[in-house]
């Protein structure tokens, strides 16, 4: 119909809108209510098209036939009552509309949870409605074409207002001017115009001949300026009573949509959608309180059915149904669950951590959720006992939902949904342990990193020459003469041992204390941690990679049930080397059977499982991987179920606290004893370790001998002023012809000379001493100062070649 120009709006606009609103408040099903009528049915493409977008779900649709009864109404009002889904989206004549809403509030359906959005079909002549039926419909939402006020639009309304009352005297003043009028008003003026643009003063139009049983439309005349008039109407755009009034592509744009809220007896504005921007806000966590920029309109918050300010969940548990049907499986380990029967009510009984979690979770639920146990039979199901077969009885809706010990995997997303995981991830395998000879030569190079070994070294060196420059510089005699081997051999042996008799400075011996103390730490550390790996590497594990065991045809072993068999079979295991077992007793005698009948080299298990084994047989086991990554257990639920997002985030709530670790600590490590053989490699002690250990060693050295040789540098100074002195005939005083001098040579050794061993001062005569003069001197002093001028001093039995300088012996 090349020539059909609709000045409405097409119904994919307003479905937009409807999704962003679902999407905004969080809703994941809604169920359409519409009239089993063309124009019902011609939303359905794009609304179901629109709500995939946003991963909303359709379970059921509501079709109200044209020949329905009130009757027919109220049972279908209460077969939608006894679902789940709580969001109605209604699209209907206003007739139908209005009796659907009055039955639906004797229904008891206009109550707090319920959420009905209409349509703009509705909505635009909500105003025309009768006050009771609009009462009727109090916390409804719905979309509407967005009329912007104008001095146009009030004075037009004034007047229409006016003929309306003149021409219908007995009606009642309710009727106001709906959106359809004003579009239909601004039609004409878009004709008249488009008319007068392309000059149409003359009719020209060619009549067709019709038959006595054709419709109307076959009367009409064909223009001949059709294409003319056509091309005018859609160019046309101007401001009209409903505001931008534009026809292109030949069919009513739509500016702007306005979410209104019916209240009272009259609506409320809430906010507005664009077809460009979506909703100009959005909601917070709460669905209540709004954040957008300043610059645009504030979303009112929404009076819902019941006269109630909280936002709906969009779902509630089935008025029908009393408990939901939980689904549980006896585990292999009881720690996890384990399910018995009431001796008295015959009811299932279940305890164990996946129960302690679910029951944990239920309570932290903003609303009550009643549930009863139900055992997994598997001859009432006639399946192997599987966890899958055990999942898929969530699909066939035997039950409402299935906890246990249930790892997440991609086959069984396929037709169930999961919560949140609730324990660690992983694939791991068990095997024994067997004693290992280290037959490495340097492995007592290994208690200690390169850098350590570097950094000791260096230090050793560097403390042995400060020792010796502090000795050196303060005048020791066992170091007397030039740099040799035998003074290098004496540099190391300064470094390791602390001799009173051999060192005569203050400063070397304090030093000598501090590294001392850092070679005790660092002794004491190297044998910890040589002994600790010398101990640790004498255990390891027969065998480290699970493709060895496959390349050798060695047997595995698997829990019974579990999804591990197919990991097995596509690593490339055959189906005769894969044994199942049922408990943890099983695992330890098939492994301690190894290499014999009945028994396996490795036990690939989850790691969840791998922690139990080991808390009861701590000796001679250690876990090896994970090999494989898995999503962990969680709780199966039906697809799309509406309780989903609300116990993961009960779930996500009790992981994240402290409630997990005693939930844990309850059914794990109660009996956990601690693996004594557990493989495991020392790390080597590092230069960091001992950084602050050398940082003090290091400054005691350093300072030491900046002491020494600013003090021996203060001397020097000291005796060119005194030569300087002697230059100027200022020399040293006599007393009795003789120069009293000891005082100076005493000072010349760097002061670190004992005071109890300090020399005894000789005087000399001058030139021509005769040596027997020394035999008079007191033999009881450990060091004896001699200052002469002669050729020649005995001493000892000993002649010593001074020459004319000043000696020390």
């Amino acid at each position: 119909m090349p020539y059909f120009v609709r000045a409405t709006l097409n119904d994919s606009v307003q479905v937009n809108s409807i999704a962003s609103l679902i999407k905004a408040y969080g809703w994941r099903e809604v169920v359409p209510v519409y009239d089993d009528t063309d124009y019902g049915r011609g939303i359905l493409p794009h609304l179901i098209d629109a709500l995939q977008q946003i991963d909303a779900h359709i379970p059921y649709r509501s079709v109200i036939s044209l020949s329905a009864t009130s009757e027919n109404i109220m049972q279908e009002l209460f077969k939608l009552k006894t679902m789940q889904t709580r969001v109605f989206i209604v699209h209907m004549s206003s007739t139908r509309a209005s009796l659907l809403f009055t039955k639906a509030k004797e229904a008891g359906m206009m109550t707090k949870g319920f959420v009905w959005i209409i349509t703009n079909g509705l909505a635009n002549i909500i105003d025309s409605l009768n006050p009771s039926i609009i009462e009727a419909m109090n916390g409804v939402i719905g979309v509407r074409f967005h009329v912007p006020r104008s001095k146009e639009l009030e004075s037009f309304s004034i007047r229409w207002n006016r003929m309306y009352q003149q021409d219908n005297p007995t009606e009642s003043p309710f009727n106001k001017l709906s959106i359809f009028g004003l579009w239909g008003y601004d039609t004409v003026w878009a004709l008249a115009q488009a008319a007068e643009k392309i000059g149409v003063l003359i009719n020209k139009n060619k009549r067709l001949q019709f038959s006595k049983n054709s419709t109307c439309l076959e009367s009409l005349a064909v223009s001949r300026f059709g294409p003319e008039l056509l091309t005018a109407i859609v160019q046309n755009k101007f401001r009209g009573l409903s505001g931008n009034f534009d026809l292109t592509d030949r069919q009513l744009q739509v500016s702007a949509l306005q979410i209104i809220n019916v209240v009272g007896r009259s609506w409320r504005h809430i906010g507005f959608w664009t077809l460009k921007n979506g909703f100009p806000y959005q909601l917070n966590q709460n669905g209540l309180k709004l954040t957008m920029p300043a610059s645009m309109q504030h979303l009112n918050p929404v009076i819902w059915p019941g006269e109630s300010t909280e936002v709906p969940r969009g779902w509630e548990l089935p008025a029908s149904a009393n408990k939901i049907r939980v689904g549980v499986h006896t585990s292999a380990y009881p720690e996890f669950i384990k399910t018995s029967k009431d001796p008295v009510t015959n009811a299932t009984r279940a305890s164990g951590l996946s129960i302690n979690i679910f029951e944990e979770a239920v309570k932290r639920l903003p609303f009550a959720l009643p549930y009863e146990y139900q055992a997994f039979d598997t001859v009432d199901t006639q399946s192997t006992g599987s966890y899958n077969d055990f999942v898929y009885q969530v699909y066939l809706q035997r039950y409402d939902m299935a906890i246990g010990d249930i790892t997440i995997r991609y086959n069984r997303t396929m037709y169930v949904d999961f919560t949140i995981p609730y324990t660690e991830s992983g694939v791991a395998m068990i095997v024994p342990v067997k004693e290992k000879v280290n037959n490495n030569m340097w492995i007592f190079l290994k208690p200690l990193t390169k850098e350590m070994w570097f950094g000791s070294i260096m230090f050793f060196i560097y403390t042995g020459i400060v020792v010796w420059l502090l000795e050196r510089l303060s005048g020791n005699g066992y170091l007397n003469g030039p740099f040799s081997l035998k003074q290098l051999g004496i540099v190391m042996f300064f470094s390791i041992f602390e001799e009173k008799e051999k060192l005569e400075c203050f400063l070397s011996r304090i030093l000598l204390l501090v590294w001392m103390f850092v070679l005790l730490v660092l002794a004491s550390s190297y044998t910890a941690s040589f002994a600790s790996m010398l101990l640790v590497q004498q255990l390891s594990p027969t065998v480290t990679d699970i493709h060895e065991l496959q390349k050798q045809g060695a047997y595995v072993g698997f829990h019974r049930g579990s999804y591990i068999e197919g990991l097995l079979e596509d690593i490339g295991f055959e189906k005769s080397k894969i044994r199942p077992y049922d408990t943890p007793d099983d695992f330890h005698i098939a492994l301690s059977n190894e290499g014999r009948h009945g028994g396996v080299a490795a036990l690939v298990l989850e790691v969840p499982y791998i922690k139990l084994f080991l808390a009861k047989y701590c000796n001679g086991y250690t876990m090896v991987g994970p090999i494989y990554k898995s999503a962990g257990f969680a709780f199966a639920l039906p697809k799309r179920s509406p309780l989903l997002t609300e116990i993961s985030r009960a779930i996500l709530n009790i992981t994240e606290g402290d409630s997990i670790i005693q939930i844990e600590k309850k059914w794990i490590d109660q009996n956990s004893c601690q693996n004594e053989e557990e493989v495991a490699d020392s790390g080597a002690i590092t230069f960091c370790n001992f950084g602050g250990l050398f940082l003090l060693t290091g400054l005691v050295t350093t300072c030491s001998l900046s002491i020494v040789l600013l003090r021996n540098q203060y001397k020097k100074g000291q005796r060119i002023n005194t030569d300087y002195q002697n230059e100027q005939g200022h020399g040293p005083q006599e007393e009795n012809g003789h120069i009293q001098d000891g005082d100076q040579n005493n000072e010349e050794n760097g002061g670190c000379n004992d005071i109890e061993n300090q020399a005894t001062t000789i005087s000399m005569p001058r030139p021509n001493t005769n040596s027997d003069e020394l035999r008079d001197c007191p033999q009881n002093n450990k060091a004896i100062a001699l200052t002469c001028f002669g050729s020649q001093v005995t001493h000892r039995g000993g002649v010593t070649n001074i020459g004319d300088q000043v000696a020390q012996v």
